[in-house]
């Protein structure tokens, strides 16, 4: 996992959030030259949203992703943040992958701090914040440790950490819980949705699994046979007891049924 950090300013502790970014696709067609997987996609990402993204294994999710992160070009169509187009990767959209990206010789505020000094925070500054951010995903006490001292738990939530302390604006996140067991996966979601209050960013997050995508969606978009299948609302307040309530039930239905067989 990774995170997308520059900026020539600096911001305080004690600055409010800055809202969250709006990104967007217009009949956009995804993917690279002579390959494109994705066509014709309408989807919007609203200021301060989670929008998660599922469907099957090779139907675009990622790619789709590395497009609003600027990391690929769009084919056709329109790729935009706050109204003007993506060109490149931005300092205020932070990128997260599923793979571990450590740096296994810094300790576990080092690797926090490696972002913030990218931007030119001060060496005060950068260890005051890594540590506010530590705290927060519930590593008070850990911050000397280095990552192969760590569980995985514990390294995803670092890379959490390091992904939230620069304040982007948008946090692009590539099934970053899918090397998990079950119960770490589940704490994962719930410190997410935790950590996210107040922060004011906007997600966009990939996955594969249903479940996981109704739990922290505000909104699920489905993709499948080369299209946007749909965007669905989900019910809310978010709650692991809503899993049976019927009328998530129904949307997981609903869901299954747009995407068809082989979805979890």
């Amino acid at each position: 996992m990774t995170t997308e950090t520059a900026s020539s300013t600096t911001a305080s502790l004690t600055d409010p959030p800055a809202p969250g970014a709006r990104l967007g696709l217009g009949d956009a067609r995804l993917g690279r030259p002579g390959a494109a997987v994705l066509h014709g996609v309408d989807l919007e990402a609203a200021p301060g949203e989670i929008l998660t993204v599922v469907g099957p294994s090779g139907c675009g999710k990622s790619t789709l992703l590395r497009t609003l992160a600027g990391l690929l070009p769009v084919l056709a169509g329109q790729v935009a943040q706050d109204g003007r187009p993506v060109t490149g990767p931005g300092a205020d959209r932070a990128l997260v992958f599923q793979e571990d990206a450590l740096l296994p010789w810094r300790t576990a505020r080092a690797n926090v701090e490696l972002p913030l000094a990218m931007r030119g925070l001060g060496r005060a500054e950068r260890r005051q914040r890594a540590e506010q951010w530590l705290d927060r995903v519930g590593l008070a006490g850990l911050e000397r440790q280095l990552p192969h001292r760590l569980s995985g738990g514990q390294r995803q939530r670092i890379q959490l950490a390091r992904a939230l302390a620069g304040q982007p604006r948008a946090v692009l996140m590539d099934e970053p819980f899918g090397a998990l067991d079950a119960q770490t996966r589940a704490g994962m979601q719930q410190l997410l949705v935790e950590v996210l209050h107040g922060t004011g960013a906007t997600v966009v997050f990939v996955t594969h699994d249903v479940d996981e995508a109704l739990f922290l969606g505000d909104r699920v978009a489905l993709l499948g046979s080369g299209v946007l299948a749909g965007v669905r609302t989900v019910p809310r307040p978010r709650d692991r007891d809503a899993h049976d309530d019927p009328a998530t039930v129904a949307l997981r239905h609903d869901i299954l049924g747009s995407l068809g067989p082989g979805t979890p």
